[in-house]
């Protein structure tokens, strides 16, 4: 056996001196200590071993008797398949238990409704507990009763309406709850204003703590309903406080008293409503008025007048009884339509009282209560429209059949204005009543219709008329249309005179003053409001077909503005209307320039044909004494036709046109005068002086009525300057200009020629036009 080193390296170690020997007997004992606890672990050790060992062969023993009793099971799961696939069995056993499963589902689905409505009932009985204590307290249950009614109805949708009783007795529960909840509190407050005398108590006096305190117990209550509420609703307790006066104004509008008369609404009814607001507005807004503001205005309601301010909220609850008194009444006034159209102006009165009056918004800060009015104009508009037009149209039939309608009315305007018909007058004062009628209206599609529909609608009826005067005139005065259409002596004598420029006139100034007026009010407010909310409209509405009142957009289009949609912001609202207009007067004042150039060529006809201008006078006549003689006999009658155009034309029409008309006729009769005179005869020196005269006579005549008119006359009286040259000059003037000295130097060359012309203060005659008038003297015939 050979030696264990680690024996070796203990023993070196306890013993390396002589002295460790003494404790020999220690060290045994400790290495028998230590021996016996290594044998003690080893015996323990081989013990477990064996227990493992043993533990491990029976754990193989059971999986192994698992696994013989899983392959049996599953023999014996596959038999049974077997049988199964080939038998009935389970179907009929499914088939039993489908009922039994049917009534169980039933009987779980009843306990639950069960435990539902327990909790409904619950949550009732809560509520009903703090009341009228503490509404704010109940208003906690009340809610959530609330919420899982809406909740149910959601889920009903989902559902396909199943659990209809159930959702529908929950929501009964709810409402009723409310009802119940609301009459409690309201009969607290009722009874609190019998002990005070309501309404029998003094306008400017302070209420008391007790009565304060059940306004605000109702405002707590409803202050959710208003703030979810997506509708206006009116505030309990002005409801609880408005009851006494709503069962009097039935009483005396709702009965069968005389004041109920439809007819008498705005004599008895508006003013009563309107007295009574004025008596206790002041007493709602001093006492009440704190408390709606503490609890309101840190709100989303905080904006609207209905809830933040007590007189606004006294009006809310007063007027639902007043809408039933205009709708009985409306009922009436359909059947009447002066009736209708004096009620719907009465009832936007009433309405614009209300608001400016009041402040009142209807709960709508943005865009204001749109009143009585609007709420029956949802119904009746087509109707109260249709009488509107009829009455209007019925008024413009009688305007144009009136016996003055065609006359022009010449105090209308001052001197230098143009002067229209009584009929062009009347209508444009018609037109504006028509806009007094509904300027008022909210509703953007209403008031475009009344524009359209009736006041466009008349200014196209007069245009026509006037547009058929005009045809009517042309055919009477072109050969052509006397030919065809035929003419009766009467409207041809209709003509004679100034009757030609008195019809054209009418025309003109007609045309003109219902211009002026569309133009006017397209400046008012009115209109460019109309007209930027139209133009809004068309911009962004994508639906063509539908512009505004069923109205498309090309209808509208046409009948009010070609840029209408368009950016360009130069529009009005009757631009088409304008410019049709525009086009009568043009034409008419074309006709007046052609009917004066007609009588000028009709009254100058013999002054034209007139032979003795080349006769040699036995008296010779200077320059400076031509205006000593008198005018031509046969210029007597044209005179006698200027004047009397002259006359007519400047009290009928303003100085602008009349200046424009003649400036245009007077061109024409130099002309006439220049071509069919001075080129077409040969004059003496006496001729000359004649003729001189004669214009200046003419001159004079248009000087009258015309200031510096004359000057349309500038060539023909230029010309007649160089044509009464006098042959000798003076004896003491020997540098006058004579007729050969003015021949020799013209006829040099030009610059010569207009060194003459400028001598003699001539500017619109050229060197050509110097050589024919000189042309013209008898004396320079050799």
């Amino acid at each position: 056996m050979e030696p264990d080193i680690r024996v070796e390296d203990y023993l070196d170690d306890k013993l390396q001196s002589t002295t460790d020997f003494d404790h020999l007997d220690t060290l045994l004992n400790s290495v028998e200590h230590q021996r016996s606890q290594l044998q003690s672990q080893l015996d323990h050790a081989t013990k477990e071993l064996e227990e493992a060992r043993r533990s491990s062969g029976e754990r193989q023993a059971a999986l192994a008797a698992q696994i013989d009793e899983f392959q049996k099971l599953q023999q014996s799961i596959d038999v049974r398949l077997k049988i199964v696939a080939a038998s009935d069995a389970p179907d009929e056993a499914i088939r039993r238990l489908e009922q039994p499963m049917k009534q169980l589902h039933k009987v779980d689905l009843a306990h639950r409704y069960l435990l539902l409505l327990q909790h409904v009932q619950e949550l009732r009985n809560a509520a009903r507990a703090h009341l009228p204590q503490s509404p704010k307290a109940a208003l906690e249950p009340y809610t959530e009763l609330k919420q899982l009614s809406l909740r149910l109805w959601e889920l009903q949708g989902a559902a396909d309406g199943a659990a209809v009783h159930l959702v529908a007795h929950v929501e009964s529960v709810t409402e009723a709850l409310w009802d119940e909840m609301k009459k409690t509190m309201w009969a607290e407050l009722e009874a609190v204003l019998k002990k005070r005398g309501w309404p029998n108590v003094d306008p400017e006096s302070e209420v008391d703590d007790e009565w304060t305190q059940c306004f605000e117990k109702l405002v707590d209550l409803q202050v959710p309903e208003v703030l979810y509420s997506p509708t206006l609703m009116t505030l309990l307790p002005m409801d609880v406080m408005a009851q006494i006066f709503v069962k009097e104004f039935r009483f005396h509008f709702l009965s069968d008293k005389p004041t109920s008369n439809p007819q008498g609404i705005n004599a008895h009814c508006f003013p009563w409503f309107l007295s009574l607001l004025d008596k206790w507005e002041v007493f709602f807004r001093e006492n009440f008025a704190p408390v709606l503001a503490a609890k309101f205005s840190q709100t989303e309601v905080s904006n609207k007048m209905v809830y933040m301010d007590s007189g606004c909220a006294f009006i809310a609850s007063m007027l639902p009884v007043m809408r039933e008194k205009v709708n009985v009444t409306m009922a009436e006034a359909v059947k009447d339509p002066a009736f209708l159209s004096s009620l719907l102006g009465q009832l936007m009165t009433f309405d614009d009282n209300i608001r400016s009056g009041y402040s009142y918004d209807g709960g709508d800060p943005e865009n204001g209560w749109e009143g009585l009015t609007g709420e029956v104009l949802n119904t009746h508009f087509r109707t109260w429209l249709e009488a509107e037009k009829k009455f209007a149209l019925e008024r413009f039939n009688g305007i144009m059949t009136s016996s003055d309608a065609r006359k022009i009315d010449y105090d209308f305007a001052v001197a230098g204005k143009t002067k229209p018909t009584f009929a062009a007058v009347r209508v444009a004062d018609l037109l504006r009543s028509v806009t007094t009628q509904y300027e008022r209206l909210r509703r953007f599609s209403h008031k475009l219709r009344f524009l359209i529909d009736i006041q466009l609608a008349i200014l196209d009826d007069y245009h026509d008329h006037l547009k058929g005067t005009l045809e009517a005139y042309q055919t009477m005065t072109s050969t052509v249309g006397r030919a065809f259409v035929g003419v009766t002596k009467e409207q041809l004598a209709a003509l004679e005179g100034t009757g030609a420029l008195e019809t054209l006139c009418k025309v003109y100034g007609s045309a003109d003053h219902i211009i002026n007026a569309l133009h006017d009010w397209s400046n008012e407010e009115f209109f460019v409001t109309l007209w930027e909310q139209l133009q809004a409209r068309a911009k962004a509405n994508e639906d063509q077909t539908n512009l505004a009142g069923g109205m498309s957009y090309d209808h509208v289009k046409d009948r009010i503005s070609s840029v209408v949609g368009t950016e360009d912001d130069n529009g009005v609202l009757f631009d088409e209307t304008i410019a049709a207009y525009t086009m009568r007067r043009k034409r008419a004042q074309e006709f007046l320039t052609q009917t004066l150039i007609q009588h000028q060529r009709k009254a100058f006809a013999a002054y034209l044909k007139r032979p003795q201008w080349s006769t040699i006078s036995d008296e010779p006549t200077s320059g400076e004494t031509y205006y000593q003689l008198a005018p031509t006999a046969e210029l007597d009658e044209p005179l006698t036709v200027l004047k009397r155009d002259l006359d007519f034309l400047s009290h009928a029409l303003g100085t602008a046109v009349f200046r424009r008309i003649w400036r245009e006729a007077l061109e024409e009769l130099n002309n006439m005068l220049w071509s069919d005179v001075l080129m077409a005869n040969k004059f003496a020196a006496s001729g000359a002086a004649q003729f001189r005269r004669d214009v200046d006579a003419i001159s004079s005549v248009v000087e009258r009525y015309i200031p510096d008119g004359s000057s349309a006359l500038g060539s023909i009286k230029e010309a007649l300057r160089l044509l009464n040259l006098p042959v000798e000059a003076p004896e003491e003037d020997s540098n006058t200009m004579t007729l050969k000295k003015a021949v020799d130097r013209v006829f040099t060359d030009n610059t010569e020629a207009k060194k003459v012309l400028e001598e003699l203060d001539v500017e619109s005659l050229s060197s050509p036009h110097a050589r024919q008038i000189l042309q013209r003297r008898v004396e320079n015939a050799e």
